[in-house]
Order: structure tokens, then C-alpha cells, then sequence
């Protein structure tokens, strides 16, 4: 593989309830590998239908909010087509269409290139589905 192009897949356990997991300390681990000090982009990827990638504050309620917002926009109850998995689980699958599976982060000098408050986040409403992939790739 080429060194201006290197990826990682993370496995990441997500649990048995609706979270947003932050990945922010595995993406600046595998960037110090990775970019070796270079400047580039992060691209953040979950090859899943049902979880995104959010760019978002977590520890002070953030990440509850979000969760709570999409509760309000995508409600587990049976107004779904997709009706396999537990009780509203198709709402899980519109999850990706308002918290996209993908982000692409600058990368300056081999560090992620955050705001002060900002941590790159797994975002997983699948109850049915407790482990979750993430692909890490650095284009230097």
C-alpha cells in the first residue's frame, strides 16, 4: 500500500443501547502512525445501513441531545416499511440519511485538525447490532 494512502478498520462495541461512541483518541492514533507528521485528510467511514459519523461536542450533553433529537425526527415505532428487527428498527435505516456514515477531517502537520469542542463520534440508534466497523483512512 502506498504511504500516501493508509486505512484501519476499528471494531467498536456499541452495546445493547442507542450511544454516541467517541472515536476522536482512535482516529489521532492511528493519524500519529499514519500521517507521520503530514498533512492530509482523515476520512471516517461505517459500512453499516444503520449508524453514521458525527462531528459533535460530547460530555456535556450533546451527545444526549442528538440522541434525543433523533427520537423526536425518527420515532422507534411502527410507522416504518422496513419492519424486520426489534420494533422500529427502520427507522435505524433513515438514521444515515440525517447522520451520514462517512466524514472527511483535515489533517495538518499529523494532527487531526478539531475545534475546541469537537470529537469525531460513532452514532448508533441499532439496538439490534452491538458491534460496528469503522474504516479509518489517511490520504497524505
Amino acid at each position: 500500500m502506498s504511504a500516501a494512502f493508509t486505512t484501519r478498520v476499528l471494531t467498536v462495541s456499541s452495546g445493547s443501547r442507542e450511544r454516541v461512541v467517541d472515536l476522536t483518541r482512535d482516529c489521532e492514533a492511528f493519524l500519529a502512525e499514519a500521517a507521520a507528521g503530514r498533512d492530509g485528510l482523515l476520512n471516517v467511514f461505517v459500512p453499516h445501513a444503520t449508524a453514521g459519523v458525527a462531528v459533535i461536542e460530547t460530555g456535556a450533553g450533546s451527545d444526549d441531545d442528538l440522541l434525543a433529537v433523533l427520537h423526536t425526527l425518527l420515532p422507534a415505532d411502527d410507522r416504518w416499511q422496513h419492519r424486520h428487527g426489534s420494533p422500529g428498527h427502520g427507522r435505524d435505516h433513515v438514521l444515515p440519511a440525517i447522520v451520514p456514515p462517512h466524514a472527511t477531517l483535515p489533517v495538518i502537520d499529523g494532527r487531526l485538525e478539531l475545534g475546541t469542542w469537537q470529537s469525531v463520534c460513532l452514532v448508533d440508534t441499532n439496538t439490534d447490532n452491538p458491534e460496528r466497523r469503522v474504516r479509518l483512512s489517511f490520504l497524505g
